[in-house]
C-alpha cells in the first residue's frame, strides 16, 4: 500500500525541523553542563575544586551561546540589529566578569525562548508540511492493459489512470473513471462529512477515500492540485506583513542602540555589571517581535481548518474594518439549484398525472428543469416512462411521444406557437404568489395539463449568516442579481438582507460595489468566484464560494472558501476582529514587562538570570495568548 507520508532528501526531516533538532540537543547538553556547574559549586561547595566547576559552565556557556552569536553575526552582517546582539553582549559581559555560570543560564532560557518562538510562532513550515504529508508519494497507474504498476507521484501526468483503495489518499486531483466511494475532504474544504463520489465526479490531491475502491484520470499534478494551491497560499500569506509588523521592522534599527544608552548609563551610575547584563537580558524585544506574527499564524491556521484560504494576511486586519457587504445571489445565497415550488394542475388532472407526464417528457434533458422535476419524482414516488421519439427544442421546451400521444413541456409562447389553445392562463403570472417562479407549461397532445413553478433554493444558512452579521454590527448587507425584481424580493425577504438590486448586468455590479465605496464604505463582496470575478476584484474584500478546484476564484479573490457555508463569512470576519484584538494583548503584554523589568534590573532587583526567566515568560504568555485562536471555529466542522 502507498504510504501516506513524504520525507525531504534521504533523512525524511525538513532543514526547518533538523535545525530546530540541533538546538534542541545544544540546549540539552549545555544546559547540563550549566546544571552540573550549579551543583559542584552549590552543594559540594569548597569539596570540589572551583575551576572544576567553572569549567563545566564555561564549555555549556559556549555550547549554548554559539547559535546565539552565530545568529548576532549573520544579522550584522546583512545589516540588521535585533536581539540575538543584545543577549551576546550580555553573555559576553557576564563572561568577561567571570560570571560563567550567569552567563550559561542566560544562553539558557535565551536558547529555549528562540526555540519556542520558532516552533510556535513561525508556522508556515509546519503547515506546508502537514500538507505535503496529505499526499502520498507513490501511486497505482494503470498501464494500457489495465495492470498496476507502483510508481513515484511525481512520475503521475495528466491523462494517466490511477487505482485508488480504501484508506488510501488521492494523487492528483482527478476525474472518476471508474467505481463509487465516499471521500473525507474536511483537510481542503473543512466540511465535517465525507461525500460521496462516482463515475465523473471530481477528486482533489489530499483527499481520503474511504469505503470503495475508484479509477481515476489525472486533471492536475503537483502544484497545479488545489492542495498545490493552498499550499502556496500559506506560503504567500505568511510571508506578508501587517502594515504594524513593518512599522516595527522599520523602527527596530533604534531600539538596540538606545537599550545600549540605557545600559551605558547604568553602568556609569552604578558600575554593577550585574545590573547593565540584567538590562540587556530584559530589553530582549522577543516578546513584542512575535505579538503579531503568532496571532496572524494562529488566525491562518484557524481560518484554513474551515477551508478558508486567506491569500495576504493584510486582509485578516482589514475584514475587522468591514461595514457593508454585497452578496451575489445564484450560486451564493441560493443554492443555483432550481426546485420544483408548485404544481398546479386544470381542474380534473391529478398532481401525479402532471408530474408524470412532465417528467417522462423530460426524462433524457439534462436542464436544471428536468432535474428539479425528476428530483421531486423521487421523493414523491411517481415513476415515469421511457418515450418513443424525444426532441429539444433550444430555449423553448422539450416535447416526446408516448404510444403516438405528442407531450410537450416548456414555454407558454412555445405551445402557442404549436397551436394550443393558451389563452385560459394569460393571467396565471399576475398572481403575486407565482411572480418570484419560473414557469414551465405541460401539454398531452392538444390539451394543457397545468403548469409546473419552480424557483432557486435558499441556501441553507443563509438567512442565519445575515442574521449573524447584524449580531456583529454589520447592518448595511446587498444582493446584486441578474434576476428579475419579483424573484430577487422573493429571495431577500427570505435571508434578511437589508437591500437589493435587480436586473443587474456583471459591469453594474462592478458599479454598485464601487458607489458604495466612494461613499467610505470599506466593502467585502460575497461571489462563486466564476462569474463573479469582476465583482470580487473591485471590492476590498473578495470571498469566492466553492472555490475547491477553481482558479478563477483563487485569483480573483481575497478569500478563497473551499465549500458554500455562508456562515463561515460571519466567522471570518469575528475572526479579525479576534485576531486584532490579540495582537494588542500581546503588545500590551510585551511592552509591560520590557518596561516594568528595565526599571526592575536599573534599581537591583533583577538579577541577570530572573531577567532572562521573566523575558521567557513574557514570549510564552504571548505565545499562549495568541494559541487561543487555534481552537476558534471547532463547533463549525
Amino acid at each position: 500500500m502507498p504510504e501516506n507520508t513524504v520525507s525531504c532528501g534521504c533523512c525524511g526531516e525538513s532543514q526547518a525541523s533538523q535545525k530546530l533538532g540541533k538546538q534542541l540537543t545544544l540546549a540539552l547538553v549545555g544546559g547540563t553542563l550549566v546544571l552540573n556547574s550549579y551543583i559542584l559549586a552549590t552543594i559540594f561547595g569548597e569539596s570540589v575544586d572551583k575551576h572544576v566547576a567553572d569549567f563545566s559552565a564555561i564549555i555549556g556557556t559556549l555550547i549554548l551561546g554559539f547559535p546565539i552569536f552565530s545568529s548576532a553575526v549573520k544579522d550584522l552582517l546583512k545589516g540588521r540589529v535585533y536581539m540575538n546582539e543584545l543577549v551576546t553582549l550580555a553573555i559576553i559581559a557576564a563572561f568577561a566578569n567571570q560570571e560563567y555560570r550567569t552567563a550559561g543560564a542566560v544562553g539558557f532560557f535565551m536558547l529555549v525562548t528562540i526555540m519556542i518562538e520558532k516552533r510556535t510562532a513561525i508556522g508556515a513550515e509546519a503547515s506546508i508540511e502537514s500538507l505535503i504529508r496529505l499526499t502520498p508519494t507513490r501511486a497505482r497507474r494503470l498501464t494500457a492493459a489495465g495492470q498496476e504498476e507502483d510508481i513515484d507521484v511525481s512520475d503521475l501526468r495528466v491523462g494517466d489512470i490511477f487505482r485508488v483503495r480504501p484508506g488510501e489518499n488521492f494523487p492528483a486531483d482527478a476525474r472518476v473513471v471508474t467505481g463509487t466511494s465516499t471521500v473525507n475532504q474536511a483537510t481542503i474544504t473543512g466540511e465535517s462529512l465525507p461525500v460521496d463520489k462516482a463515475k465523473d465526479d471530481e477528486v482533489y490531491a489530499g483527499t481520503q477515500n474511504l469505503t470503495g475502491a475508484m479509477d481515476a484520470k489525472v486533471l492536475r499534478v503537483g502544484e497545479d492540485t488545489t492542495l498545490g494551491k493552498v499550499k502556496d497560499l500559506i506560503v504567500s500569506a505568511e510571508k506578508t506583513r501587517l502594515p504594524f509588523m513593518r512599522m516595527i521592522d522599520q523602527y527596530a534599527g533604534y531600539y538596540t542602540p538606545t537599550v545600549l544608552m540605557l545600559a551605558a548609563l547604568v553602568w556609569i551610575s552604578t558600575t554593577d555589571l550585574d545590573r547593565v547584563i540584567a538590562v540587556l537580558v530584559v530589553s530582549c524585544p522577543c516578546a513584542l517581535i512575535v505579538a503579531t506574527p503568532s496571532a496572524v499564524v494562529a488566525a491562518l491556521a484557524a481560518a484554513a481548518r474551515l477551508g478558508m484560504l486567506i491569500k495576504d494576511v493584510t486582509h485578516i486586519e482589514l475584514a475587522a474594518r468591514v461595514k457593508a457587504v454585497v452578496f451575489d445571489k445564484t450560486g451564493t445565497l441560493t443554492e443555483g439549484i432550481l426546485e420544483v415550488a408548485r404544481l398546479q394542475p386544470v381542474d380534473g388532472v391529478e398532481l401525479a398525472d402532471l408530474l408524470k407526464v412532465a417528467t417522462s417528457t423530460e426524462c433524457h434533458s439534462n436542464h436544471p428543469t428536468a432535474t428539479a422535476m425528476r428530483k421531486l419524482a423521487r421523493e414523491a414516488d411517481v415513476t415515469w416512462e421511457d418515450p418513443e421519439s424525444y426532441e429539444e427544442v433550444p430555449g423553448k421546451g422539450v416535447q416526446a411521444s408516448f404510444d403516438g400521444a405528442v407531450c410537450r413541456v416548456g414555454r407558454k409562447t412555445w405551445l402557442a406557437e404549436c397551436g394550443l389553445d393558451v389563452a385560459a392562463f394569460d393571467h396565471v403570472e399576475d398572481d403575486e404568489s407565482v411572480q418570484a417562479m419560473s414557469l414551465v407549461y405541460v401539454a398531452k397532445g392538444d390539451l394543457i395539463l397545468g403548469w409546473i413553478g419552480l424557483r432557486d433554493a435558499v441556501r441553507p444558512g443563509a438567512a442565519e449568516a445575515i442574521r449573524e452579521l447584524g449580531d456583529l454590527g454589520i447592518e448595511k448587507t446587498y444582493m446584486v442579481t441578474g434576476d428579475n425584481e419579483s424573484v430577487a424580493k422573493d429571495v431577500c425577504d427570505k435571508v434578511g438582507v437589508s437591500s437589493y438590486r435587480a436586473g443587474c448586468l456583471p459591469h453594474e455590479k462592478v458599479a454598485f460595489v464601487e458607489n458604495l465605496r466612494a461613499r467610505g464604505e470599506l466593502v467585502a463582496f460575497i461571489g462563486d468566484g466564476v462569474n463573479d470575478a469582476p465583482g470580487l476584484a473591485a471590492s476590498d474584500i473578495g470571498v469566492a464560494m466553492g472555490a475547491i478546484g477553481s482558479d478563477v476564484a483563487v485569483h480573483s479573490a481575497s478569500v478563497a472558501l473551499m465549500n458554500n457555508d455562508l456562515r463561515r463569512i460571519p466567522f471570518l470576519i469575528w475572526l479579525s476582529r479576534k485576531a486584532r484584538s490579540v495582537m494588542k494583548q500581546n503588545l500590551t503584554i510585551g511592552l509591560a514587562f520590557i518596561i516594568i523589568g528595565l526599571y526592575l534590573a536599573m534599581v537591583g532587583v533583577v538579577t541577570p538570570v530572573l531577567a532572562a526567566v521573566l523575558h521567557a515568560a513574557g514570549t510564552i504568555i504571548t505565545l499562549f495568548n495568541s494559541a487561543r485562536l487555534v481552537r476558534a471555529g471547532e463547533d463549525m466542522i
